[in-house]
């Protein structure tokens, strides 16, 4: 796989709480040279993105990192950030629901998360490293059942990151109209291309560009 191929999987990621407007403008220049699929950046600078940087494809993050908000909330982050530019959105499940095995409310906040807007890829994300396998399994079929265009392993701000084993656990569980977004712990572009091999799609990294770069 070249390098280039890579890069056309990966959402240039910068979700730090400290970054700088320096910092997110780096990343959307470095997105440019290297043809990434995205930038993935905090909600804050998705306006200021898209009127720099018209031509870059913007995701962004609801209920990150923790996923505990209140549908509604989410939702009207969902709403706001569309408008600011966005055409992508991570957002992270209810994972108290999850642990509370309320699969109703799951289903009904990725249903509702999926009618926001006719058109922008929504990522289901699980924070695997919280979860039962069964847990995973259920999530699988729920994100297929609504619609959602990926599920996504981690936020890269939980106890772990993505892993090889999760992956295949939802190749084995998800519906042929789903894909798969790795995040958290690929820092060089050999793990991030063992991910893309094993059937992801999409891989959330702050470093890989800067690992092929070097």
């Amino acid at each position: 796989m070249t390098n280039s191929e890579i890069l056309s999987h990966i959402d240039h990621t910068l979700l730090k709480p400290f970054a700088t407007w320096e910092m997110i403008e780096k990343l959307c220049t470095e997105a440019l040279e290297n043809h990434t699929a995205s930038v993935c950046v905090p909600p804050c600078y998705v306006r200021r993105i898209h009127e720099t940087f018209p031509e870059l494809d913007i995701c962004t993050v609801i209920g990150f990192p923790l996923g505990y908000e209140t549908l509604k909330g989410k939702l009207a982050d969902a709403k706001q950030c569309l408008i600011d530019g966005a055409s992508e959105i991570d957002m992270v499940v209810n994972i108290c629901d999850v642990k509370n095995g309320d699969w109703d409310a799951i289903s009904n906040e990725i249903r509702e998360m999926r009618k926001v807007h006719n058109s922008f890829v929504l990522k289901v994300i699980i924070e695997t490293c919280y979860l039962t396998d069964e847990e995973k399994k259920m999530l699988c079929k729920i994100v297929t059942e609504e619609g959602a265009d990926y599920i996504k392993t981690s936020t890269g701000f939980g106890t772990a990151g993505a892993t090889m084993e999760d992956i295949l656990l939802f190749k084995d569980n998800i519906g042929p109209g789903v894909k798969i977004k790795a995040a958290g712990g690929i820092k060089t572009a050999k793990q991030a291309e063992e991910y893309i091999k094993a059937g992801c799609e999409r891989v959330g990294a702050s470093s890989v560009v800067g690992d092929i770069n070097a």
